[in-house]
């Protein structure tokens, strides 16, 4: 069995004809100059860190700012969400103030303010997004939007609404109260 054979290393031609002197200070230099540049390169990386923890923190506080802001915001519609709402039925408070104020009223001067502040009603709750649920005779039973009260035998179409007994209300499209309905029986 065979040993491998070290090869020496391969030395420049000038190392020979160096004293060790001048090679433990070339050693030194080259030594001194990558300490300097992994020095350089630690400071540059220290630097960047120190930018991205203050980028990071900037951004942390400005993402607590915003959830902060968007929680007032929320409490904020909560508490003043049903002001528009409140406003356009002033003019009606109005109406009805200014009738009972009359102490001798005709029953057509209280026909004519109450139907006056019916409308006003109406309109408030219509800028509201209100609107009344009335279906015609003969419309279809909605179960979404009618409650049937009783069902009762009639000539129109099984399932359809033959009165309304007392309207109902959707906002936008939430019902708030179905209307409640006669159906026909089915046959």
């Amino acid at each position: 069995m065979t040993e491998p054979q070290s090869t020496p290393s391969p030395q420049p031609a000038d190392a020979a004809a160096q004293s060790p002197e001048e090679l433990e200070a070339a050693l030194h230099a080259h030594t001194a100059d990558e300490i300097a540049r992994l020095q350089g390169e630690l400071a540059t990386l220290q630097s960047k860190s120190a930018d991205l923890a203050d980028q990071y923190l900037r951004a942390k506080a400005e993402a607590e700012n915003a959830r902060r802001r968007a929680e007032e915001d929320v409490a904020k519609a909560r508490k003043f969400g049903i002001e528009g709402f409140a406003e356009a039925l002033l003019p009606v408070i109005d109406s009805l103030e200014a009738a009972l104020a009359i102490k001798e009223a005709t029953p057509e001067q209280l026909r004519e303010g109450s139907d006056a502040t019916l409308r006003q009603l109406v309109s408030a709750l219509e800028r509201n997004k209100v609107t009344a649920i009335a279906p015609a005779a003969g419309a279809k039973f909605d179960p979404h939007q009618h409650q049937a009260i009783s069902v009762v035998p009639a000539e129109q179409e099984p399932n359809t609404v033959v009165g309304v007994l007392q309207k109902g209300y959707v906002i936008a499209d939430r019902v708030l109260r179905p209307a409640l309905v006669t159906v026909t029986a089915p046959k």
